[in-house]
């Protein structure tokens, strides 16, 4: 993508590779530090954790997207199956675009490269969360072809809920 001179690359990300591992790091903690992440700083133990986690995590794929030799977006997602499908789907659990690249088409990018990733591992559907005060967001996904979950009407949509342990 070209905006002006700097063009965006998106690449897979390399656990590996300190450079790669030091990006999902900033963009996490700069999103966890926002209002919408929480407004907290990731703590100590879950940077140093955070990487090696998703190394050992083998449906993990991270996106990085980076003008030039800054990351400036991230997007993780997690490999999981259908059962009525009987055929893997990815569900998108991070998105992430530096506030100073937003509106450059950045999400959009990292959108299109997960697509093209899910498709070329056969899956049927890719499913994310939302927040419901994140309109931005939900305006975005539903430009991407994304909409709210349901089977009949009559049981309405599908809601996110969690336990924490």
């Amino acid at each position: 993508m070209q905006s002006g001179t700097a063009a965006i690359t998106i690449v897979r990300a390399d656990y590996a590779n300190a450079v790669h591992a030091q990006a999902i790091i900033a963009l996490m903690n700069e999103y966890a530090r926002a209002d919408s992440g929480g407004g907290e700083a990731l703590p100590d133990s879950v940077k140093a954790e955070l990487v090696p986690a998703l190394a050992r995590c083998a449906s993990a794929s991270t996106l990085l997207a980076y003008c030039g030799q800054s990351a400036v977006g991230l997007l993780n997602a997690f490999e999981t199956l259908s059962t009525f499908k009987a055929r893997p789907l990815l569900n998108i659990h991070d998105v992430i675009v530096t506030e100073s690249q937003r509106g450059r088409g950045i999400a959009r990018l990292l959108f299109q490269s997960i697509e093209e990733h899910a498709l070329a591992r056969g899956c049927c559907k890719l499913t994310l969360e939302v927040l419901e005060g994140n309109r931005n967001a939900q305006k975005l996904y539903r430009d991407l072809g994304f909409a709210e979950y349901s089977l009949k009407e009559e049981f309405g949509q599908a809601l996110f809920w969690q336990k924490l342990l």
